[in-house]
């Protein structure tokens, strides 16, 4: 990944945060019970949420950068993934729902200290914080209705 502007930067992050909108649109309507189609909704539209704050910093807006953390349980990192498939598991699905924000939240860690610009950097910091709250609360799914069913 070698980027020559943050201007690129920050339209391919725009992509990376529309393709996770579009993924978690898909799982929404391939999901079988109505919590799990919830859970994909909320996730979609804070992609969407994440694309828009991207765009208005890219157009020379201020965006704030702080916010809580978020542990990472890790529950799915060791778990083995199957590609996906129309016979999908919920474990599935969520093992690697929860890895695609892993590689998210990489990405923006690795982002953040790629920039120079300060403000850059928060927001990138930012987006990290937020993927990291998403894989937490798809492990935490994960563990009520996998772990804990099991």
């Amino acid at each position: 990944m070698a980027f020559s502007s943050l201007d690129e930067i920050l339209a391919f992050a725009v992509l990376r945060e529309e393709e996770a909108a579009d993924l978690y649109a898909g799982l929404a309507s391939a999901a079988r019970t109505e919590p799990l189609r919830a859970l994909f909704r909320e996730l979609e539209a804070e992609e969407r949420r994440h694309k828009i704050l991207l765009e208005k910093y890219r157009a020379g807006m201020p965006v704030f950068s702080g916010g809580p953390s978020f542990p990472d349980l890790g529950l799915t990192d060791a778990a083995v993934e199957e590609p996906p498939g129309p016979d999908d598991s919920v474990q599935d699905v969520l093992i690697r729902a929860a890895r695609k924000e892993a590689q998210a939240a990489d990405l923006y860690g690795r982002l953040a200290a790629a920039v120079s610009d300060a403000a850059a950097r928060g927001l990138f910091e930012l987006l990290l914080r937020e993927e990291l709250r998403h894989k937490f609360r798809l492990e935490s799914e994960y563990e009520a209705r996998i772990l804990k069913e099991g």
